[in-house]
């Protein structure tokens, strides 16, 4: 199994919910709404996961075993660090040239 794509589809800076994004596996199965979450101690990733009717939330789809949590997990991670500094660079970027243009 091989992540073949993972996008960032959206980035919150307040709250707990950091980003929220989407993944393809092996160019043949897509998987959406999948959460970057803050927590306590470090940033995990939730699957998509909805309500039963006792109000427990239940994923969807998630990894069975420890090492694909972790292949799905260091993918994820690695995107929306990769998506933070790009936005961050960007961020630079515009403030070096409202500084030149002011000047």
């Amino acid at each position: 199994m091989e992540i073949t794509d993972v996008k960032i589809r959206k980035i919150m800076s307040e709250g707990r919910l950091r980003a929220v994004v989407s993944i393809t596996v092996d160019d043949m199965f897509a998987v959406h709404d999948i959460k970057v979450v803050q927590g306590d101690e470090r940033l995990f990733v939730a699957m998509p996961s909805r309500k039963d009717e006792n109000g427990i939330f239940r994923d969807i789809v998630h990894p069975i075993s420890p090492s694909a949590r972790k292949l799905f997990e260091e993918n994820i991670l690695e995107a929306y660090e990769k998506q933070l500094a790009m936005l961050e660079a960007e961020k630079e970027d515009v403030s070096e040239e409202a500084e030149t243009e002011a000047e």
